[in-house]
């Protein structure tokens, strides 16, 4: 079982975040902790952040999905 710390950074928010909770919500099995954040006023970008617990390929998944998309950044961090 793998654990990471994951930040997804969104770029245009009116553009992907239905389809970035789509995803999120598909594996939603591996996730145990998510924090949303957008920056001050009501602007485009957004930030969330995840615990992910699981298999490691059902977290690669999940990374590669997000992945998909231009205005997506993702990163993650393995923790022990």
């Amino acid at each position: 079982m793998e654990r990471k710390i994951i930040a997804v950074t969104v770029e245009k928010r009116s553009e992907h975040a239905v389809k970035v909770q789509e995803i999120l919500t598909k594996h939603g099995c591996v996730i145990t902790t998510r924090v949303g954040t957008s920056e001050a006023g009501c602007t485009e970008r957004g930030l969330i952040i995840l615990q992910a617990f699981g298999e490691n390929a059902e977290i690669v998944n999940l990374l590669d999905e997000l992945n998909a998309f231009d205005d997506v950044k993702v990163n993650s961090m393995d923790i022990e």
